[in-house]
């Protein structure tokens, strides 16, 4: 199966970083950067912010109203990884590709 076929994970994946890094990584009046990079036979989806800590994955609370994104990135994408920065941190999400 190539990256084509995973269009609707990777959307779902890009959504859930980008909204953790607003709500939780990007201090006040700073921003955050998107990238995707191919590499290795994958294709990694990249947010990185400036903020302090790391994200935290957790088994969701089927009441609770929210805490499912980062379990859900885990679910659906073939790699997982917090890397930390001389500012911050990136959050990449990969996804295997039919080229390598």
């Amino acid at each position: 199966m190539g990256v084509s076929e995973r269009r609707d994970d990777m959307r779902l994946c890009v959504s859930e970083l980008a909204a953790n890094a607003v709500l939780h990584g990007a201090p006040q009046g700073r921003g955050f950067a998107v990238r995707l990079v191919r590499q290795g036979g994958l294709v990694w989806i990249e947010v990185r912010d400036s903020g302090r800590g790391r994200p935290v994955v957790r088994q969701p609370d089927m009441d609770g109203l929210g805490g499912r994104g980062l379990w859900l990135v885990t679910a659906l994408a073939d790699e997982f990884e917090v890397r930390d920065e001389l500012v911050g941190k990136s959050v990449r999400a990969g996804f295997k590709s039919a080229r390598g």
